[in-house]
């Protein structure tokens, strides 16, 4: 397939709604469901407050995306803001970052869904169920975003049905066993018999897992109409919405199974949870949901992670022949997503839920910060001279946006810094080979091309 000498570009077919479902599918409404049973331990009790102070950072650093996405709306996402932000070298490890955590995130889906949907066939061997959804996610991707776009609507109905009724049946339970003021505990945000503020730190560097995905909607800034207001608003929404149906999910769930010591399966912690409270009718729905939200998050976080690839392609980043590539009939970047298909099946067969969850956050977190950081640089230190600087919007805000989440990295466990680390070290390694030892520059395309 030859190459044409304009540049290759997405069409904008998305609309507002389009991209807000995207969003909360991508994170999934489901997704505190996840990471419950592990951050409950590591925060000795106290995954509400985790997921409510993961949170902030992430709806301070929505609003950095947003406000680099009505600047640049084109395809790259953290790498292309970053480097028009700050400098090109800046932006390409940001991006070398990120794509760690988009890589990841398809691989982390095939690991929880095929450990959920064990729960519901315990017979099912692993890897063929790790085959199962990452042949399928691929299989839907390579239809093209609108295919992707209408099978994220019916995933998300079906989603809500279940947790609606959990929270349902949860409020049933509650009420029954201790009566009304049975739904009213401070326990969940603070117990002094295990409260720990470095215990806490360190699980809210895990549970900000539950937001990952939410700038796959900046991803689609090239496919979407309106992207200099749709994007933030997308971003936004999706962060809020998480954190609060999220936290709804887990404080239910802490006041019916209050002792995180005595789960049976700390991964899965969440669909025994539903078994106290609705008996095995809603245990079995759960373990299919998680299925679900893990194809879901696995679909958008694929179409996201192949555009990461495509932008860095398209600037010739990574080799362009390659990853630069769209189909001629369905304008899918066809060979990413296959590369990151294959990718997730033989990593899910040789790496952990805990382990692959947090070098998630590590390339995500380092990404995050890149991008607040360019706010400061290209709205605060660099203005326009047309436009008067806010001190709130251009300096206070992003600031506040890279010190949660710098605090949110420093958490992480030592194994998770040491693998991240030494995909750094890969990354600077090909950035040299790219612009011979550091001596040229990384010229980006003028990003009007792509409008």
């Amino acid at each position: 397939m030859s190459l044409p000498d304009a540049p290759q570009k997405l069409h904008r077919v998305l609309s507002l709604r389009d991209l807000i479902f995207y969003g909360i599918v991508a994170v999934t409404p489901s997704a505190p469901a996840t990471i419950f049973g592990l951050a409950e331990v590591k925060s000795r009790g106290h995954v509400v407050v985790t997921i409510l102070g993961a949170m902030v950072a992430m709806v301070l650093t929505a609003i950095s995306y947003g406000r680099m996405a009505a600047v640049y709306p084109s395809a790259g996402s953290a790498y292309a803001y970053v480097s028009r932000g700050i400098h090109p070298y800046v932006g390409f490890f940001a991006g070398w970052a990120m794509l760690l955590d988009y890589v990841f995130i398809p691989l982390f889906c095939v690991i929880y869904g095929t450990l959920s949907l064990q729960r519901a066939v315990p017979w099912l061997p692993f890897w063929l169920g790790a085959l199962l959804f990452a042949g399928g996610m691929t299989f839907v991707n390579l239809r093209g975003i609108r295919y992707t776009a209408r099978a994220n609507e019916v995933m998300l109905v079906f989603m809500f049905g279940v947790l609606i009724s959990f929270i349902v049946l949860a409020t049933k339970y509650l009420v029954a066993q201790h009566g009304v003021g049975g739904l009213f505990s401070v326990q969940p945000f603070y117990n002094p018999a295990t409260f720990s503020p470095r215990d806490i730190a360190s699980a809210t560097s895990f549970a900000a897992l539950t937001y990952l995905g939410f700038d796959a909607v900046t991803t689609l800034a090239e496919d979407v109409k309106n992207p200099r207001r749709n994007v933030m608003l997308a971003a936004v929404f999706t962060c809020v919405f998480t954190g609060l149906f999220g936290g709804l999910l887990v404080y239910l769930a802490h006041l019916a199974w209050p002792d995180y010591t005595t789960f049976a399966n700390v991964e899965t912690a969440f669909i025994d949870v539903t078994g106290r409270v609705g008996g095995p009718v809603l245990f079995q729905a759960m373990a299919i949901l998680l299925v679900v939200a893990n194809i879901g998050a696995g679909l958008t976080s694929q179409v996201g992670a192949a555009r990461l690839l495509f932008g860095m392609g398209r600037e010739n980043v990574i080799p362009r022949r390659i990853f630069a590539q769209l189909h001629p009939v369905r304008n899918t970047p066809w060979i990413n997503i296959l590369l990151l298909g294959v990718l997730a099946f033989c990593g899910a067969q040789v790496l952990s839920y805990e382990l692959t969850a947090e070098l998630l956050n590590f390339g995500a977190f380092l990404g995050f910060m890149g991008v607040n950081l360019a706010v400061i640089w290209g709205f605060w230190l660099r203005p326009n001279p047309a436009r008067k600087r806010s001190f709130l919007l251009d300096l206070l805000l992003p600031g506040a946006g890279f010190l949660f989440c710098l605090v949110i990295w420093l958490g992480l466990s030592q194994p998770a810094k040491i693998a991240g680390s030494i995909w750094l070290v890969v990354g600077i390694l090909v950035l040299a080979a790219h612009t011979r030892q550091f001596r040229d520059p990384m010229v980006m395309t003028d990003p009007s091309v792509y409008e």
